[in-house]
């Protein structure tokens, strides 16, 4: 499935897209299901199984994927049978970032071949590993903030995965068993703030610098995260371009490393590094500025494109 959060009359609610152009509100489909089945309390179990929220949505694993597939079926053969709309066009929504509430956002370094190199360093024998935050999160419909803090803002292309279920310890060989999807972030980077230090933090933790979405592709669906081509273009200019089979840990390494540290719970999000290609590694430099269209595809997973606004006499 092609899972989303949209908002809709105010609220933001969890959905799936399908037939290109339709989204269906899980919980209240399973919500019509169940009243169809005769089942009290209907509220509160589909609240259990298949909440509102995607972060929600998520810790009920599986079993929470299976019953909205379910219900994404009746929905679609049911859509006049309840109190609640259960099927939107998809123009008739706004369209979020696929999570607002990550517990973790680890975000993976130097870890494409070509993006190693340009930057003149040696490859790493362990991940780079730094921390995004939820402040930074904005949809795929939304703008780029650009503050006006730093004319070095930069855009890196990041393949991402969503952890499904609680990971500790977990081996290469059963890593994707824990993986819930797939998404795009672009890793947005005020670059002179990040290199000021040895630390990046500051450098990408500004308001609105991870663009996420379109959507989040589930792992039954895109069962290997092998192989995939990611483009970044900047105004319809080709700016990054390379394949995940290039990445120096794949997904599965990037569970087994990440679990053996800290234990990861479903809603994490990983972002697996960037291409080389970068803003600040060309030759001129090049920074993005007010008004640049961003565009990130990947191969099965989708496109994620937003523009550059300047926030003229706002503070970060």
């Amino acid at each position: 499935m092609r899972l989303i959060t949209f908002t809709v009359d105010g609220y933001s609610r969890v959905g799936a897209i399908v037939e290109e152009n339709k989204v269906v509100d899980l919980n209240h489909a399973y919500q019509a299901q169940l009243q169809r089945e005769g089942k009290y309390r209907y509220e509160q179990i589909a609240e259990a199984f298949v909440p509102s929220k995607m972060e929600a949505f998520l810790q009920g694993g599986n079993e929470s994927i299976d019953i909205a597939r379910k219900a994404v079926d009746f929905a679609l053969g049911n859509q006049t049978s309840s109190e609640h709309k259960l099927v939107y066009s998809k123009n008739e929504v706004k369209v979020e970032a696929p999570l607002s509430k990550p517990g973790k956002m680890i975000c993976v370094g130097h870890n494409y071949r070509e993006h190693i190199l340009e930057m003149g360093r040696e490859l790493p024998s362990n991940p780079v590993v730094f921390a995004k935050f939820a402040n930074t999160i904005v949809g795929p419909e939304d703008d780029i903030p650009h503050y006006p803090i730093s004319e070095q803002l930069d855009y890196e292309a990041e393949f991402a995965f969503v952890v499904g279920s609680q990971a500790r310890n977990v081996s290469e060989d059963d890593a994707l068993d824990y993986v819930a999807g797939y998404t795009i972030v672009n890793d947005v980077t005020y670059r002179d703030i990040q290199r000021r230090t040895l630390q990046w933090l500051q450098g990408k933790a500004v308001e609105g610098s991870a663009p996420m979405g379109p959507w989040l592709v589930t792992s039954d669906e895109l069962t290997d995260p092998s192989g995939l081509e990611i483009v970044l273009t900047v105004n319809g200019e080709e700016r990054q371009r390379s394949n995940t089979r290039n990445l120096v840990f794949t997904v599965q390494k990037l569970v087994a490393f990440l679990s053996n540290l800290m234990t990861l719970e479903p809603g994490d999000i990983v972002l697996t590094g960037t291409p080389g290609g970068v803003g600040f590694a060309r030759d001129p430099q090049v920074f993005l500025k007010d008004g640049d269209v961003v565009k990130i595809e990947v191969d099965n997973v989708g496109t994620l494109e937003n523009k550059v606004a300047l926030q003229k006499g706002v503070e970060a």
